[in-house]
C-alpha cells in the first residue's frame, strides 16, 4: 500500500500526490507498487528485491544516483513459534526522493507517525527521517522486550510448579528472540554511525538532542538485549540442571525399590525349590519365612531411607 506524507507543523500529512522531498511509505507492496517504483521513480530493481528478502541485514549500497539503506525493525510473528522476530525496511533516496518499503505491517512505522502528529513535529530532509526512523525501532525494540521479559517471568513460574516440554520450548524460543534482535540492533548501531560520515554535512542542520537520544535508545536497547539473554540463558542452565537432578531421583528410588522388591523374591525363590531344605517340617515355617522377608525389606527401607535414596 503506497502513502504520500508531507512534513508539516502538524506532523506528517498524508497527500493524494507526490511533492518535493515528500515522503513515499510503501508497506506490503502491491505489483502496482512495484511497478510504480521501477517504471516511474526509476528505482533499482535489484533494491527492491534485497528489501524483499527477510535475511537481509542493516546496510548501505549505491546504485546510479540511488542510495539504500537497510534497517532491521521488530515485528510481532503472528501464528507462528517465535512471537517476535525482525524485517528488513528499506529507505531509498535520490536528490528531493524520499522512499521507503517494508514487506510486512509493523507498529513502529505507524506509531512514528502519529508520534509526529501528536508533537507537531516537522522532519526538515532524508537523513533526519532516517535517524528518526532508527530511533523509533529503538524504541520498540524496547518495547518488545518488555514484553518479552514479561513471557519469560510466565514461563519461568509455570516450570517451577511443574516442568514441561511446553514451557521449556517457549523458554528456547524466546530465547531465539533475543538473538534476532541483539543482531539486528546492533546492526542498526552500525547503520547509525556509518550514516553519521555519510552524511555529515547533514549533521549541523539536526538538533544534537536527537541523535544523541537515537545512540543512548539503541545502547540501551543493546544492552538489554544482553542482560535478558544472559539471564535466560543461565535460567535454561538451571531448569537442564534440575530436570537432570529430577531423573537421578527417580532412578536411585526405582534401583531402591527393585532391591527392596528383591529380598523378599529371593528368600522364596530359596525355599520354593523342589528340595530338602530342613523346612518342612516347621509348624510355622510359612509365617516364619514371610516375617523374615518383610523385616528385611523393611530393613533395606530404612537404609535407603537414611542415605536419602528416597
Amino acid at each position: 500500500m503506497k502513502s504520500f506524507l508531507y512534513s508539516e507543523t502538524t506532523g506528517f500529512v498524508e497527500k493524494d500526490h507526490w511533492l518535493a522531498n515528500c515522503w513515499i511509505k510503501i508497506e506490503t507492496p502491491t505489483p502496482d507498487d512495484i511497478h510504480y517504483l521501477i517504471n516511474e521513480l526509476q528505482v533499482p530493481e535489484s533494491f527492491i528485491s534485497d528489501i524483499g528478502d527477510t535475511d537481509e541485514r542493516p546496510r548501505i549500497e549505491y546504485e546510479d544516483n540511488w542510495l539504500l539503506t537497510i534497517l532491521r525493525i521488530p515485528v510481532i510473528e503472528n501464528n507462528k513459534s517465535i512471537p517476535y522476530s525482525t524485517v528488513p525496511i528499506g529507505i531509498m533516496t535520490n536528490g528531493d526522493v524520499i522512499v521507503t518499503v517494508c514487506y510486512f505491517q509493523t507498529e513502529a512505522i505507524q506509531d512514528f507517525i502519529q508520534y509526529t502528529r501528536r508533537k507537531g513535529l516537522i522532519v526538515h530532509n532524508k537523513y533526519e527521517l532516517i535517524i528518526r526512523i532508527i530511533h523509533s525501532s529503538a524504541v520498540w525494540f524496547l518495547k518488545y522486550l518488555k514484553k518479552i521479559n514479561n513471557e519469560i517471568t510466565e514461563a519461568e513460574s509455570a516450570l517451577a510448579k511443574s516442568i514441561r516440554n511446553e514451557d521449556l520450548l517457549r523458554l528456547m524460543n524466546l530465547q531465539k528472540c533475543l538473538v534476532y534482535f541483539n543482531t539486528s540492533i546492533r546492526g542498526n548501531e552500525i547503520m547509525f554511525a556509518k550514516l553519521q560520515n555519510i552524511f555529515r554535512e547533514a549533521i549541523y542542520h539536526i538538533d544534537s538532542e536527537i541523535l544523541e537520544d537515537v545512540d543512548t535508545e539503541l545502547k540501551q536497547a543493546h544492552n538489554t538485549v544482553n542482560i535478558f539473554s544472559d539471564i535466560l540463558t543461565g535460567t535454561m542452565d538451571a531448569f537442564a540442571s534440575v530436570i537432570s537432578n529430577n531423573v537421578n531421583t527417580i532412578m536411585k528410588r526405582m534401583t531402591s525399590i527393585s532391591i527392596i522388591l528383591m529380598v523378599p523374591t529371593l528368600i522364596a525363590s530359596f525355599y520354593g525349590m523342589n528340595i530338602i531344605n530342613y523346612s518342612e517340617e516347621w509348624s510355622h515355617g510359612f509365617f516364619v519365612i514371610v516375617t523374615a522377608s518383610i523385616g528385611l525389606s523393611a530393613l533395606a527401607f530404612y537404609i535407603f531411607k537414611r542415605i536419602k535414596w528416597f
